[in-house]
């Protein structure tokens, strides 16, 4: 069992800053996968920013140079540093995780959502 909460989000400038940062707790015997989600009211859900269990990373397009996802493994917490906001990246922010548990059984969990909102 592995729980998630975000937490960082807030109104900012565009140009601004913000770190998000997505906290665990709870066990597992591996973390497969862990990403960050979007979703602005009337859009779909999009993937920010994800790593593997490897350190692999990826980003959407329309964040690649300004986004950074990162982890502290002491902290179980895994950041997206987000700089040069812009109004459209406005919306909720979410963490995901894909884990195994011993039984071998693949789970998922999902933050509860951080709003960050971008406005002049």
């Amino acid at each position: 069992q592995v729980q998630l909460a975000e937490s960082g989000g807030g109104l900012v400038q565009p140009g601004g800053s913000l770190r998000l940062s997505c906290a665990a707790s709870g066990s597992a015997f591996s973390i497969n996968g862990v990403g960050w989600y979007r979703q602005a009211p009337g859009k779909e859900r999009e993937l920010v920013a994800g790593f593997s269990s490897g350190g692999s990373t990826t980003y959407t397009d329309s964040v690649k140079g300004r986004f950074t996802i990162s982890r502290d493994n002491a902290k179980n917490t895994v950041y997206l540093q987000m700089n040069s906001l812009k109004p459209e990246d406005t919306a909720v922010y979410r963490c995901s995780a894909w884990y195994l548990v011993v039984n071998g059984t693949l789970l998922r969990s999902w933050g509860q959502g951080t709003q960050v909102t971008v406005s002049s």
